[in-house]
């Protein structure tokens, strides 16, 4: 297992095991943020964003046990790795994301679940977001995220900020120690957390929305685990301290869009060497799987397609918003929802918030559109 192909096999297997397990527990509890929100603005019902928030409340805790004790280094991951905070792209893509998974009718994690289902609708959804994905990472997209959203953002040179997370903002204004700090916040973050979600006997009482929400977030904590211990080490090669088989080269977890881009990627260049399977490959294709094993067995897999030109017209509009979104924004309702916050990096708190506030802005519209017309 020391070897480069025994590390690339164990973090690839690894993550279509995580990919599988999320799979097949979200499908089992309808875990779907979108849905989540459409709840709580058209029924006032919180089920959904509790068991939401209790993965997110395991995985903080999580991240902050593994960064602690010295097992991973989240300061090497995209969300707060840098010396500037993209504020603009992160509040815009995560805005943008919000808006496009409303149309779709659901997130990228979502769409994975209805595909595992049965959905060729979802197939769609998820060709054209991945298109959109890679137009945004490689293509026109990228230009003018580069030219327009990634220019205006905060440096951090000259500051008391190593990085752009909530650790290093309490350190720097209390003169804590970077670690204390870190603890500190993950702390009152998890305790307050916890708190609101249980304080709902119904919520207590819903023993697959409890299991599932502990269950997703430790499997966030997992993918820390798998990439950034188990999956870090010498490159007998360069002899470098590497990440093996993740596609940002650095430590990850769960992810859902750029993984998708990355996909079609491999898929259309198949016969270029300099192409791999990675850890977000992995667990795009354990969700499926995992879904459709519960879809199967549950007796809810059925094909299905668009129910009209405009259904489809709708998703697609969709789909590209959700690709252009969640790549500005480096992650989607669960990569950075779940994954990103969870490193308390400042950056994902922001995208978070306008993830939120472009979902529940159509929702608003989209329902005074229903009672117009």
């Amino acid at each position: 297992m020391n070897t480069a192909a025994g590390m690339v096999g164990m973090v690839l297997w690894g993550g279509f095991a995580l990919g599988l397990a999320f799979g097949a527990v979200a499908q089992r509890s309808n875990f779907c943020t979108m849905g989540a929100m459409s709840d709580i603005v058209n029924m006032n019902h919180w089920g959904r964003a509790r068991m939401w928030l209790l993965a997110l409340a395991v995985a903080i805790a999580g991240a902050a046990a593994l960064q602690h004790f010295g097992q991973v280094n989240l300061a090497h991951s995209i969300y707060r790795r840098g010396t500037r905070l993209p504020w603009l792209s992160l509040l815009v893509g995560g805005t943008v994301f919000g808006i496009g998974m409303t149309l779709a009718g659901g997130c990228a994690n979502k769409n994975l679940l209805r595909l595992g289902g049965g959905s060729l609708r979802s197939l769609v959804v998820l060709a054209f977001m991945a298109i959109s994905a890679y137009m945004t990472l490689k293509g026109l997209f990228g230009q003018w995220r580069s030219d327009w959203l990634d220019p205006v953002s905060i440096r951090l040179e000259g500051t008391a900020l190593h990085d752009a997370s909530l650790g290093q903002a309490l350190a720097a204004a209390t003169g804590l120690g970077s670690g204390t700090a870190m603890l500190a916040v993950a702390a009152l973050l998890v305790a307050a957390l916890l708190v609101f979600v249980f304080k709902e006997a119904r919520f207590r009482r819903n023993a697959v929305q409890v299991g599932s929400g502990l269950a997703l977030g430790a499997l966030v904590v997992a993918g820390w685990y798998l990439s950034g211990h188990l999956g870090h080490g010498e490159n007998p090669e360069t002899l470098e301290q590497v990440y093996f088989a993740t596609n940002t080269r650095t430590i990850e977890s769960l992810s859902f869009v750029a993984p998708t881009a990355f996909a079609l990627e491999l898929l259309m260049l198949w016969t270029d060497k300099s192409l791999h399977p990675t850890f977000g490959i992995a667990t795009l294709a354990g969700i499926v799987v995992g879904a459709a094993l519960v879809a199967r067995l549950g007796g809810a897999f059925r094909w299905e397609g668009f129910a009209s030109t405009e259904d489809l017209k709708t998703q697609i509009l969709g789909a590209v918003l959700m690709g252009f979104g969640g790549v500005t924004a480096l992650g989607c309702t669960v990569g950075q929802g779940l994954t990103g916050v969870s490193t308390l990096a400042i950056g994902s708190f922001i995208a978070l918030a306008g993830l939120v506030i472009g979902c529940v802005a159509t929702l608003k519209y989209l329902l005074w559109k229903a009672e117009r017309e």
